[in-house]
């Protein structure tokens, strides 16, 4: 090597010294690389192995998608306590009816990524009351789920019963037919499952669709107070089924539902037939002592684990005369936490930019509408923080494959009509286009409250209107505690 290619040497090398000693690097630093932490419930991780491999694969963005599966009952308080120490999910799911209590705690969706109108269109009408707010999507559904009627098709045959009621008439008079009761009074074959709070699986959404079915405005307009309990100065339309059975029409919706409902605990009602002392509806429906019970899909599985042979089938829950039909939703959605302490999962290698709250969010919320929106608005929604395109291509469908896989009622409006026709779930599916919830600012306490009104009827502690009164006081108390 010759004397003057041994100078420009040293003087490139002396030059690379200084750039790295002020931190020019000669090296440009690589994309960031974001590692997604979801959490759920009920699924194993087979359920978005597929989705999350796919993804992956098509976002340079993404380095690893992990899944955590909890518990249903210790789910709530893992969760509150990871998000408050600052080392929780990325991803989560919330019930339709946790959006009061998480939303300081979640961010929404960036417009730019999903909009309230585009999730409209995507999503049935009922995850826009639970889960959009302030024009903003705070979380998205896979699946839907919504209550309707299970019935015991050897029992309706044998009482001459030739199809399951459309409507509460027809079932009032069903449920006369089809209950047993022997010469002590008791119940040895139960018409329906319908009356009580604490044996029969989620009565007070029972309850809650039978107000929401009779027009009863469940909160005031600011949703600050408990309205369920309201009077008028006309008689509400309450669609004859309690003048079936013989009890006269009140001016209060909400008073009218907690009525019929209760009356099928009451002894010596024309349509008696359930009471506390009989075993759980799930239990009594799979022993083949109970004709009809109100329920959602997931028991259908649990049903068929029970009784392999038993004989069911499932009919959309009765309604009231008018063109006004209303199901009651209970679901889950998910959504993305607000803040992360993104120390802990900083990247090793220090080529790579670093990811940022906002870059986290922002990634988080690209996949869920990957997951969880139609093909082609994945496509046309914005790219990922880190320039790569969306999604994976037309002829990928994750929700699509997540339903194939868990076999769920949808959330998504064009995969509802692709289920109408499944002996299982086209039920659900369908009605999950008039199902509702309502704004409940402490779902599990407002539910503790709802089933003792139930009991403090049955046990003669207090009227039906005693009780709704004093129901509506303590919910709109629980209210007021704003979280």
């Amino acid at each position: 090597m010759g004397k003057k290619t041994k100078k420009i040497l040293a003087t490139l090398l002396a030059i690379a010294g200084v750039l790295t000693l002020y931190g020019c690097s000669t090296t440009k630093k690589v994309g960031y690389k974001v590692n997604l932490e979801v959490w759920g419930l009920f699924d194993d991780r087979d359920a978005y192995g597929e989705i999350f491999s796919n993804y992956s694969k098509t976002q340079q963005s993404i380095q690893q998608i992990e899944y955590k599966k909890l518990t249903v009952d210790t789910y709530k308080k893992e969760l509150l306590e990871a998000l408050a120490s600052g080392q929780g999910p990325d991803i989560f799911l919330i019930h339709n009816t946790w959006l009061p209590m998480f939303k300081d705690k979640i961010v929404p969706a960036p417009p730019e990524i999903l909009s309230q109108q585009k999730a409209k269109v995507n999503f049935v009408d009922g995850v826009a009351d639970d889960f959009m707010a302030d024009n903003l999507v705070y979380a998205v559904p896979l699946s839907v789920d919504s209550l309707n009627l299970y019935y015991n098709k050897d029992l309706l045959n044998e009482a001459g019963i030739t199809a399951p009621p459309g409507n509460w008439n027809e079932f009032v008079q069903d449920t006369r037919k089809l209950t047993k009761i022997d010469n002590l009074g008791q119940v040895t074959q139960a018409g329906a499952a319908l009356g009580t709070a604490y044996n029969i699986n989620r009565s007070t959404d029972i309850l809650g669709v039978l107000m929401l079915q009779r027009g009863t405005e469940m909160t005031d307009s600011g949703n600050l107070r408990a309205t369920f309990d309201n009077t008028f100065s006309v008689d509400v339309p309450v669609g004859g089924a309690n003048q079936e059975s013989g009890l006269p029409p009140v001016n209060s919706p909400g008073e009218n539902a907690l009525e019929f409902y209760t009356q099928f605990a009451k002894t010596g009602s024309s349509v008696y037939a359930w009471n506390p002392n009989l075993h759980y509806s799930i239990d009594a429906f799979s022993e083949g002592k109970l004709a009809m019970m109100l329920n959602y899909s997931w028991t259908w599985d649990t049903v068929a684990s029970k009784a392999p042979k038993l004989n069911f089938d499932v009919a959309p829950l009765p309604q009231l005369p008018g063109d006004h039909p209303v199901s009651y939703s209970n679901y889950w959605g998910f959504a993305v936490a607000k803040n992360k302490n993104l120390n802990a999962s900083a990247s090793a290698n220090p080529q790579q930019a670093a990811v940022t709250n906002d870059i986290r969010i922002k990634e988080a919320w690209n996949f869920l509408t990957f997951l969880t929106t139609k093909p082609e608005q994945n496509i046309s929604a914005a790219t990922n923080t880190a320039g790569a395109p969306n999604g994976s291509g037309l002829d990928f469908d994750p929700a699509k494959t997540y339903l194939e896989k868990t076999k769920k009622p949808a959330a998504r409006r064009d995969l509802i009509e692709a289920q109408k026709n499944d002996s299982k779930l086209g039920v659900f599916a369908e009605q999950n286009l008039i199902a509702k919830s309502w704004y409940q600012s402490d779902a599990e306490a407002i539910e503790a409250v709802l089933a003792e009104m139930i009991d403090q009827v049955n046990r003669g502690q207090f009227t039906s209107g005693e009780a709704i009164k004093s129901a509506a006081a303590k919910v709109s108390q629980l209210m007021g505690n704003k979280f």
